[in-house]
């Protein structure tokens, strides 16, 4: 799946890089449902259902306000480091939650990634940790970010800098520390292509930019034996 079919409308990236203080992003009433991946129904620790999408939003409101102290009341001090630092402006959309993992997305700019936005994952009554689409400078950062992702077993993390075919495509397999060796990146008809080799082949992660002055994204992977 590539990136023009996750965007409803094509900006450039450097039109978006702001401070989230978006009203309209305020006032987002409940969306749809959202399947990503680790969903998991949150509980108080009481026992007692909690609502992950009021807890989602509570910490979406406060980020909104750049209200840390609010934002510390409903989770963990590293979302709240991995919220604040959001390169791009507010998503405008709450895209529901699948158990405990709730989705706000851009419906108006394009952004690096199948995540498409913010993944807030809930635990109790605190948003234990944040995923976000990634601003990244260099076609290598991005690869490697894909590859620590996989090693780490985080999809929702290769999310935030790859398409979900790649993501997909990648995670067929369990990394098996077999050895690979980041061999850099090179130029090819419409980017860059970046190389893993290990004993028997090699991958590539095909690199693309959001736009000429957006971040870098892994749009498909592919493989070669020796």
């Amino acid at each position: 799946m590539t990136m023009g079919a996750k965007a409803v409308a094509v900006l450039t990236v450097m039109g978006v890089l702001a401070l989230p203080a978006q009203a309209q992003a305020r006032e987002q009433a409940d969306g749809a449902d959202v399947r990503p991946a680790g969903a998991a129904q949150g509980r108080q620790a009481s026992g007692t259902a909690a609502r992950p999408s009021t807890v989602a939003k509570a910490l979406f409101r406060a980020w909104l306000k750049a209200d840390r102290a609010a934002a510390s009341a409903v989770a963990t001090p590293a979302a709240v480091n991995t919220l604040f630092a959001y390169p791009y402006r507010a998503p405008d959309h709450f895209a529901g939650c699948a158990g405990a993992a709730c989705r706000f997305v851009h419906t108006s700019v394009r952004v690096p990634g199948a995540l498409n936005g913010i993944l807030m994952i809930v635990s109790g009554a605190r948003v234990s940790r944040v995923y976000g689409s990634r601003h990244l400078t260099t076609p290598e950062k991005a690869a490697k970010h894909l590859f620590n992702a996989w090693k780490a077993g985080d999809r929702n993390r290769g999310l935030e800098v790859a398409s979900s075919g790649a993501v997909r495509t990648l995670f067929r397999t369990r990394y098996g520390g077999t050895g690979h060796m980041f061999q850099g990146c090179e130029a090819e008809a419409g980017g860059r292509r970046c190389a893993y080799s290990y004993e028997g082949g090699a991958m590539f992660m095909h690199a693309r930019k959001v736009s000429p002055g957006g971040g870098h994204w892994i749009r498909s992977i592919d493989y070669i034996a020796d």
